[in-house]
C-alpha cells in the first residue's frame, strides 16, 4: 500500500483530484466539469451544491485511475481564489457562487470613496475591483444573513462535515479585506465594505492545519487537511518560484503572472503564502484568456479550443488582425473595467485563420502587458496551466517576450503545489519542481518585429478603453 496526498484542485470550470506519493508522482488522477451560468451581462455564476458534487467525483475518479490500494495520509487544497459561496450555519448555500469574474457590483465598487481605495493599496496591496471578493460578499449579505467565504472555506466546511469555517491566508489576502502585514482581517476594512466579522472564517497559515474529513463520500473520516493554496499561488509553489527575479504564468479561463518579492509593496501584491513567514510576490490578473480562445472558437463555429488553435497555426500571422478580449473589461495593468472587447484590422483578405490567430496572440500580448510592469530583467518565464500544450501559443509568448518560455512538463502543476506542501508538512520528501523537466521555447523574431506587433497590440487596447491610462 503506497502512502499519498490527496490534492484538491478545483477551479473555475472543473474540478480535478491527484493522488501523489512523497516523491512526487501522480499515482492516480480524476476530474470532473463545474456548470458556469451567466444569467445577464457581467453576471458570472456557479452552482456551490454542483461545485461540491464535482469535487467529490473527481475524488472518486482519482481513486478508481490509482487502481491499487492507498494509504491516505492528507489532503491538500488548491482554490480558485476571488469566487464568494454565502451559506446557512448549517451548511446550505444561500445563492449562487459569485464567480471570479462576475462584475455585478462593478459600478459599486465606482462609487467609492477614493480613500477607501487608499486603505485597500496601503493594507492589502490591491485596488478596488470588482474581481475581489470583499464586494460580491457585500452583495450576498445585502440579500441574506449568511456565512461567507472563498472557495476554499466552502469546500474546507463540507470536507469537514460542516464543523469547520475556516480559511487560508493566501485566499484571505484576495478579499480586500485582509491585512497582509498584519496577517489578520482588518476592522476598517471590514468597516468599508460593511462585512461583519462574525460572518467571515476564522485565517489559518497555509500548513497549519485545517481540521478532519466527516461524512465525504469515498473518504474515511478523520483523514487532515494540512495544507491549502490559491490555485495560482500554488502553481508558484509547484514551479518552484520562491527567488525574487523568478516569473511564473498560469494559463487558465484567466491569466496570473506572478514574481516572488524580498517583501511586501502596495501595489500589485498578493501575500502567495503564509507558513514559517509570510512570502509576498507581485501579481497581475488578466480576467479573459483561456475564456478569449473558446468564445473565439463558438465565434467561428469550431468544436473547440483545439481545433482554434489548430487553424491559428495553419497561418504564418494575423495578418494585422487584432482582437482585444475585454469581455468584461480589462483587468490588470490596464485596470478599465468600462472597456469593451474589439476585433480590429481586418480587410476583404481576413480569413478565419487570422481571427484564430489574433485570438492566440491576444493571450500572449496580455501575459506581456503585466511582464512589462515587473522591475528588472527576468531571465525566463515559467508557464503551467492547460493552454501550456499549445506549442503555438509558448512559441507567440517567447516571440512577443523576447526573452525563453519554460513550459512545465506537467500543464496543471496547481495541484502539485498543494501535494508539495502537504508533504513538505508532513515531513516528506519535496523539491521536485527542481527535477522536473521543461519545455524550452526561444524567441523567433528580431527586436523591431516584436516592437511593431507590440505597437499595434498598444493601439487596440487604447481604443477600447474608457477611462484613461
Amino acid at each position: 500500500m503506497v502512502q499519498a496526498v490527496l490534492a484538491i484542485d478545483q477551479g473555475t470550470t472543473n474540478s480535478k483530484a491527484v493522488l501523489v506519493s512523497a516523491d512526487g508522482t501522480v499515482l492516480g488522477s480524476g476530474s470532473a466539469p463545474v456548470g458556469l451560468s451567466t444569467p445577464r451581462p457581467g453576471w458570472v455564476e456557479q452552482d456551490a451544491e454542483d461545485l461540491w458534487q464535482s469535487v467529490v467525483q473527481a475524488i472518486a475518479t482519482s481513486f478508481t485511475a490509482a487502481g491499487s490500494a492507498v494509504d491516505l495520509a492528507a489532503i491538500a487544497l488548491s482554490t480558485q481564489r476571488e469566487s464568494v459561496v454565502g451559506w446557512s450555519r448549517s451548511g446550505q448555500p444561500v445563492g449562487p457562487v459569485l464567480g471570479w469574474q462576475d462584475t455585478r457590483t462593478a459600478a459599486w465598487c465606482a462609487q467609492l470613496p477614493s480613500a477607501v481605495d487608499g486603505l485597500v493599496r496601503e493594507r492589502t496591496g490591491l485596488r478596488v475591483d470588482a474581481m475581489f471578493s470583499a464586494p460580491k460578499m457585500r452583495w450576498l449579505l445585502d440579500r441574506s444573513d449568511a456565512l461567507v467565504g472563498t472557495v476554499d472555506a466552502w469546500l474546507i466546511h463540507r470536507l469537514t462535515g460542516c464543523r469547520e469555517h475556516l480559511i487560508e491566508a493566501g485566499n484571505a489576502s484576495r478579499t480586500l479585506l485582509f491585512d497582509v502585514q498584519e496577517l489578520d482581517w482588518s476592522p476598517e476594512l471590514l468597516d468599508a465594505f460593511g462585512v461583519p466579522r462574525s460572518a467571515l472564517p476564522d485565517v489559518r497559515p497555509s500548513d497549519a492545519g485545517f481540521g478532519v474529513t466527516a461524512g465525504v463520500p469515498g473518504l474515511a473520516d478523520g483523514i487532515p487537511i494540512i495544507a491549502v493554496l490559491a490555485d495560482s499561488h500554488a502553481a508558484m509553489y509547484g514551479q518552484g518560484c520562491t527567488q525574487a527575479g523568478m516569473v511564473k504564468a498560469t494559463y487558465g479561463t484567466g491569466s496570473s503572472v506572478m514574481a516572488p518579492l524580498d517583501g511586501f509593496v502596495e501595489s500589485g501584491c498578493t501575500l502567495a503564502w503564509l507558513t514559517d513567514r509570510p512570502v509576498y510576490a507581485l501579481e497581475g490578473n488578466i480576467v479573459s484568456s483561456g475564456a478569449a480562445l473558446a468564445w473565439t472558437a463558438d465565434l467561428l463555429g469550431l468544436p473547440d479550443v483545439g481545433a482554434l488553435v489548430a487553424l491559428a497555426a495553419s497561418v504564418p500571422a494575423a495578418e494585422g488582425v487584432v482582437l482585444v478580449p475585454a469581455f468584461a473589461g480589462l483587468g490588470a495593468p490596464h485596470w478599465d473595467r468600462e472597456a469593451r472587447a474589439a476585433l480590429t484590422g481586418m480587410n476583404s483578405s481576413t480569413t478565419r485563420a487570422h481571427i484564430a490567430r489574433a485570438a492566440v496572440d491576444a493571450v500572449a500580448h496580455q501575459i506581456c502587458d503585466i511582464t512589462d510592469t515587473i522591475p528588472g530583467e527576468p531571465k525566463s518565464l515559467r508557464a503551467d496551466g492547460g493552454a501550456t500544450v499549445s506549442e503555438l501559443l509558448m512559441q507567440t509568448q517567447a516571440d512577443l517576450l523576447g526573452r525563453p518560455v519554460e513550459a512545465a512538463d506537467v500543464p496543471e502543476v496547481s495541484a502539485l503545489g498543494a501535494a508539495e506542501l502537504a508533504w513538505t508538512t508532513l515531513g516528506g520528501t519535496t523539491g521536485w519542481a527542481a527535477r522536473r523537466s521543461y519545455r524550452t521555447y526561444q524567441p523567433g523574431i528580431d527586436a523591431a518585429a516584436r516592437a511593431e506587433l507590440r505597437a499595434r497590440w498598444a493601439g487596440a487596447v487604447a481604443s477600447v478603453r474608457v477611462r484613461p491610462a
